[in-house]
C-alpha cells in the first residue's frame, strides 16, 4: 500500500510496512490442520482387562514416639525407659516392622549428648528413618 507524502517535489518516498494478512492466513491454516490431526495421533491398544474386587492397602510404617525431657529422661510412648532397655525396645519395634520410623521429640533444654545417644542406639537397633518433631516458631 503506497502512501503519499506532503513534500512539494511530488516524488513518493518508499515506506516499509509489514503485510500481516498472509501471516494470519498461514497461521489459521496450520491451526485447522493441527486441530484435525491431533485426535488421530492418540494410539491406544484395546485390551480387555480382568476384573478383580480388591481394595488397595496403604502400608504406613510403624512409628515409634520417643521423647526426651529437660532432665534427660527418655520416654518411649508414655513409658519411661532407661538406656539398657531402650535398645531392646528399638530392636523389638524393628522385629515387628522393618520400616519402623522414629519420631524424636527433645526438649529444648535437654542435653545434646542424650539426643545423640538415643539416635545412635536407634541406628544400632536397625532403625533407618529418624525424624525430629518440632513446633512451628516465630519467623524472625
Amino acid at each position: 500500500m503506497a502512501m503519499g507524502s506532503f513534500n512539494g517535489t511530488g516524488s513518493q518516498m518508499p515506506t516499509a510496512e509489514i503485510n500481516m494478512t498472509p501471516l494470519v492466513d498461514v497461521m489459521l491454516v496450520l491451526l485447522i490442520i493441527f486441530m484435525i490431526t491431533a485426535p488421530l495421533m492418540t494410539h491406544s491398544v484395546k485390551v480387555d482387562l480382568p476384573r478383580a474386587s480388591s481394595t488397595p492397602t496403604p502400608e504406613k510404617p510403624m512409628t515409634l514416639q520417643v521423647a526426651i525431657t529437660a532432665d534427660n529422661k527418655v520416654f518411649v510412648g508414655s513409658e519411661p525407659v532407661d538406656a539398657a532397655t531402650l535398645e531392646t525396645r528399638f530392636r523389638d519395634a524393628v522385629g515387628q516392622d522393618a520400616n519402623v520410623e522414629l519420631h524424636l521429640k527433645a526438649d529444648r533444654d535437654s542435653r545434646y549428648e542424650s539426643v545423640a545417644e538415643t539416635m545412635s542406639t536407634a541406628r544400632r537397633a536397625g532403625i533407618g528413618k529418624i525424624g525430629f518433631v518440632t513446633q512451628p516458631g516465630d519467623s524472625h
